[in-house]
């Protein structure tokens, strides 16, 4: 009898246990996720759902986590903790467990596709000290030329945490009145980020950033630039740096520019919306303030040369109001009417400038991977000369910094 007794409690006892462990988590999950999703959420397409697969299949899963847990540290970083119905067509789930590589649940819109094809490619042209392994089996020999399996992977990134700033504000709303849980202090976490998407790296619309202090620790900013922009700008700053072909536009020569703080800080804080300059907000003020000063000091003299307007001043006043004010503002802040239209943000004279001869090609060329376009076939000679002295007039150097009167 007491066999008899040890196994059937033994049987029961491995049923209850199925039965709390699994089947009545699983269905309030579905309650909760039936309840507190959209009406109509945004569903995978065949390209997305063949770059899960490649995810999975390539393990991306092992480094790699696909949510923002509950927890303030986590919040602070990312963002709105991840709620059921955002995963619900994960089947089966790559939340994931170790985070070696940052987390993926808010990578919507954080970089560009040229980005992470370089990435994929070659993640150490963009991090010097990153462990990810290279997947050039995904590419014909180039970032440039990705295979169906690379576009579909890059397709199924740019889907995590998509549908939930789609369905924003009203899904909010509808997820926090139907989970109905005033007194669940877990449970309201997942409302109160002051942003869904507060992912360190993702740009946003060009906007103040902090004060930058002066910085003491000049090695310092030099490692930093070492470590984070040199991939993309080059060692010594010319734009030349082992990411720099394979990204559009290609990333600024800062020896060919002198930037104000102001817009060194609003650079750093927030990224270059449009391009692949990714905000670094998971630094201190004190680390961007050094990697401010190091970038500043790679300006070379020829950008704070003065020009020798003459006559050609009403010229290029007068060129630059008719073909040039409608994008970059009428006192070169870069806030024309048309500003908002585009996709990256028109030049803003008054906190950045460059030497003469990259302005005049700027104006001659165009810019490739931006708006702005060649003008070559519109201006004269002289009269792209005169638009391109009279720009270089608007900026506003630090008082105390280099480029001051």
């Amino acid at each position: 009898m007491s066999y008899t007794v040890a196994i059937v409690a033994g049987v029961a006892f491995f049923a209850l246990s199925i039965v709390v462990l699994g089947v009545w988590p699983g269905r309030a999950l579905d309650r909760q996720m039936r309840d507190m999703a959209p009406t109509a959420p945004l569903l995978l397409t065949a390209s997305e759902q063949r770059g899960r697969l490649v995810y999975g299949r390539e393990g991306c899963a092992y480094c790699h986590t696909q949510q923002v847990r509950f927890l303030h540290a986590d919040m602070q970083r990312f963002g709105a903790p991840t709620l059921a119905w955002e995963t619900q067509v994960d089947y089966p789930h790559l939340w994931g467990t170790r985070r070696i590589g940052p987390d993926l649940a808010r990578e919507t819109a954080v970089h560009t596709e040229d980005w992470h094809y370089a990435h994929l490619f070659d993640p150490r042209a963009l991090a010097p000290r990153s462990v990810m392994p290279a997947y050039r089996l995904l590419f014909d020999g180039s970032p440039l030329r990705p295979r169906q399996e690379a576009r579909d992977l890059v397709a199924y990134l740019e889907t995590l945490g998509r549908p939930r700033e789609l369905a924003a504000p009203e899904g909010e709303a509808r997820a926090r009145d139907r989970c109905n849980c005033p007194g669940d202090a877990m449970a309201q976490m997942a409302f109160e980020a002051a942003s869904i998407n507060a992912h360190p790296a993702r740009p946003r619309p060009a906007a103040d950033g902090p004060a930058l202090p002066p910085a003491s620790d000049t090695r310092r900013g030099s490692n930093l630039y070492a470590d984070r922009c040199a991939g993309c700008h080059g060692a010594g700053g010319l734009g030349d740096g082992p990411a720099a072909p394979w990204l559009s536009p290609r990333p600024a020569d800062l020896t060919a520019h002198r930037y104000t703080r102001a817009r060194l800080s609003d650079a750093l804080w927030h990224g270059v919306a449009g391009t692949a300059m990714q905000a670094w907000r998971d630094h201190t003020v004190e680390d961007l303030a050094a990697l401010a000063t190091a970038v500043d000091r790679l300006a070379s003299t020829d950008v704070d040369a003065a020009d020798e307007l003459g006559d050609q001043l009403a010229r290029g006043a007068q060129v630059y109001l008719t073909h040039c004010a409608q994008c970059h503002g009428t006192d070169g802040d870069g806030r024309g009417s048309a500003a908002a239209q585009l996709r990256v943000a028109p030049t803003n004279f008054r906190q950045q400038r460059a030497t003469a001869s990259l302005t005049l090609a700027a104006i001659r060329d165009g810019v490739e991977g931006t708006q702005m376009a060649a003008w070559s076939g519109r201006l004269t000679a002289d009269e792209q000369r005169a638009v391109a002295q009279y720009v270089r007039r608007f900026f506003v150097p630090d008082p105390s910094g280099p480029g001051a009167e």
